[in-house]
C-alpha cells in the first residue's frame, strides 16, 4: 500500500520527500549526485528549511484554497 500525505508547508513536503527517498533505498548523496546539487541542499529540503519561493507557493495555495497531496509508491528497488 502506498503512503499518502497532505502537503501544507515546507516541513510536510520535506518529510514526504525523505520518506519517498528512503522507500526507494536512495541515499541523500545519490539524490544529490543525480540532480547535480549538494547533499547539504537535499538535507535542507528534507528538513523543511523554508525558502522564499516555497513560502510564497504555500501562501498562494492557502489563499486560493488549493490542496496538494502526495503519494509515495511502495518500496521499490528499481530506482
Amino acid at each position: 500500500m502506498a503512503l499518502t500525505g497532505s502537503v501544507t508547508n515546507p516541513q510536510a513536503l520535506g518529510r514526504l520527500l525523505q520518506q519517498a527517498r528512503l522507500s526507494r533505498g536512495l541515499s541523500q548523496q545519490h539524490v544529490a549526485d543525480e540532480l547535480g546539487i549538494s547533499q547539504a541542499y537535499v538535507s535542507e529540503l528534507e528538513s523543511g528549511k523554508s525558502s522564499l519561493a516555497l513560502t510564497r507557493i504555500f501562501d498562494i495555495m492557502r489563499l486560493t484554497g488549493m490542496t496538494l497531496h502526495a503519494e509515495i509508491p511502495e518500496s521499490s528497488t528499481d530506482a
